[in-house]
């Protein structure tokens, strides 16, 4: 039998005993024939690579992420993907959902269709997410049978507002999820219920749910398990006790490891999914496992019966790897076919101005003004108590605190406290909301940061501690439509620009990964401590995170699912 490629003297990842075999591949027309010990001679291969004893596995399927968070173009996530080994990927647009509604989904998936890597979508479930913030666009009931004739659709994305689901059983989302079971009983239904347990849990299952790629405790994710549900570790639920645990018992069918959100310099700086994979065998996980987790669960998640294992007839994505613990990868093959090495020239292709003319127009927000950030107090002088958004290290979890605060003819002096204020302005020329509160913890102690990139709604966000700083901030985002901004004394000392309706940049990666460093280090210069500032500080504005955030609406206690006020 004619081939095109045969590969001789291999260690193949075998799924079904999780170990790799000794053994000669041969690969045609982009699918595995042959996994054995026959040698060359017995197929007419076109072409002949020596493996050299390296290992073979299966390309890695990534199926809960989102593009947007790495603040790029679908071309170039591709590209970044694929020399990280990651050849499949279900990426959830609600971002860009959120933006420009139905167009913003289709745009990323027309932008998706020549990439090398298959880039596969789910449908964003939850836009807006929550009744308490305005928004750009709205998926709804019409919006997912025009997307869900869509042969790149995978599954209904992450049901966010797990609140209504729970309390509210006629409530848009609950009516989504009824749609899709009833009409599409393929699609795998993703879910994010942070802290759910027992009853809720159920009743959350109970409604057709049956995933959760939130935060882990070995408490929650054992009763998820237990109650039938499908778990995405993503690397902060990679304590060592949940990798132990994971260790320790059988779970192999019930999980798989996740990325969800990487920004752009860890994504250069520390890899992709291939990153999460190397974490775990070095924190005890076996290679074997941790490979299973990456490429064979996943696919069976999202129903890709087609990959996810070397194997006849399956698609020949895989790696070439020559250590395993280090998980080093020396070659990336599509279909059967070379696209990295990394002994090759590998290099983005850049494009420009890949989307329609208005998506580079989407901030329709005047300039701000320091009257803009006056809070009126319901004294004229004295003190006052406020409700304190708090930062803390370690988590984009908040904390609800009380404080006083001195108010001066009838203004609250937030400027001479320890806090910041933290404004939501709405950018879509909807209806003009802003919103103003208060936020302490592991934020800012000096300056100000402004950006459109703020979770889900991506309204204009603001915190800081004098107005001037605030203001230069903010238009400063504004007048470039869109982006990321650090201030302080009157200087930018970062800015990230995002004019691709104010959240993605068609610049190369690597030039986006260095200007999100800079981001980065202004930030924890202005006193901001946490693991991840970015992410801590854009998602104070997504109500879906527990426990106090803030929206255009105004102050939103998540899990009572209601907005409050400023003072106590």
């Amino acid at each position: 039998m004619n081939i095109d490629l045969f590969i001789k003297n291999v260690k193949v990842y075998n799924h079904s005993f999780k170990k790799f075999i000794q053994g000669n591949v041969a690969i045609s027309a982009g699918k595995f024939f042959y996994i054995g010990k026959k040698d060359m001679n017995a197929f007419e291969p076109k072409e002949v690579i020596d493996g050299k004893g390296r290992f073979m596995i299966p390309g890695l399927i990534d199926i809960h992420l989102h593009i947007e968070s790495t603040m790029v173009t679908p071309s170039t996530f591709s590209y970044g993907i694929i020399k990280n080994g990651v050849t499949t990927i279900v990426a959830e647009p609600h971002e860009m959902a959120n933006v420009f509604g139905i167009r913003g989904i289709q745009e990323m998936i027309d932008k998706s269709d020549h990439c090398t890597a298959d880039i596969l979508y789910g449908i964003p479930s939850s836009v807006p997410a929550t009744q308490f913030e305005t928004t750009g666009g709205a998926i709804d009931i019409m919006e997912i049978d025009e997307l869900a004739k869509n042969e790149s659709v995978a599954c209904l994305g992450e049901i966010m507002d797990y609140m209504d689901v729970i309390t509210k059983p006629d409530c848009k989302t609950n009516r989504i999820v009824r749609h899709v079971k009833n009409n599409y009983p393929h699609l795998p239904i993703e879910g994010h219920c942070p802290k759910l347990m027992d009853e809720d849990l159920s009743r959350f299952i109970f409604a057709g749910i049956d995933s959760d790629h939130t935060h882990q405790t070995i408490e929650g994710m054992e009763e998820r398990i237990r109650l039938g549900m499908f778990i995405e570790i993503q690397e902060k639920s990679m304590t060592p006790e949940i990798i132990q645990h994971l260790v320790e018992h059988d779970y192999g069918e019930h999980f798989c490891f996740v990325t969800d959100d990487v920004m752009p310099d860890s994504f250069v700086d520390q890899g992709h999914l291939n990153h999460i994979v190397r974490k775990a065998i070095k924190m005890g996980m076996k290679p074997e496992d941790a490979i299973y987790a990456s490429t064979v669960t996943p696919a069976k998640r999202m129903r890709l019966y087609d990959r996810g294992m070397i194997a006849p007839n399956k698609i020949a994505d895989f790696l070439l790897v020559n250590d395993i613990q280090s998980l080093d990868i020396d070659q990336v093959f599509k279909n059967g076919i070379k696209v990295y090495d990394y002994k090759e020239k590998y290099e983005q292709e850049f494009q420009s101005k890949q989307f329609p003319a208005d998506f580079y127009e989407s901030i329709k927000l005047a300039p701000l003004n320091t009257e803009d950030l006056n809070i009126k107090a319901p004294v004229n002088n004295g003190n006052v108590s406020c409700r304190i958004m708090t930062i803390s290290d370690g988590s984009t979890f908040t904390k609800e605190k009380i404080a006083d605060l001195q108010v001066i003819n009838s203004q609250l002096d937030w400027e001479n406290s320890p806090f910041c204020l933290i404004g939501v302005f709405e950018r879509y020329g909807i209806n003009g909301n802003k919103a103003l509160g208060l936020v302490g913890g592991d934020t800012i102690k000096r300056g100000a940061i402004a950006t459109t990139y703020s979770h889900d709604n991506h309204n204009l966000l603001v915190v800081g501690k004098n107005k001037e700083d605030i203001i230069l901030a903010a238009n400063t985002v504004i007048e470039n439509q869109g982006g990321y901004c650090v201030v302080e004394n009157g200087k930018v000392l970062s800015f990230l620009k995002l004019p691709v309706g104010g959240i993605l940049s068609e610049e190369p990666l690597e030039q986006i990964a260095a200007e999100m460093k800079k981001l980065r280090q202004a930030m924890k210069g202005l006193g901001y401590k946490h693991y991840n500032p970015i992410m801590s500080f854009s998602t104070q504005s997504l109500p879906v995170s527990p426990e106090l955030k803030i929206t255009d609406l105004g102050l939103v206690k998540v899990n009572e699912s209601k907005v409050v006020d400023l003072f106590v």
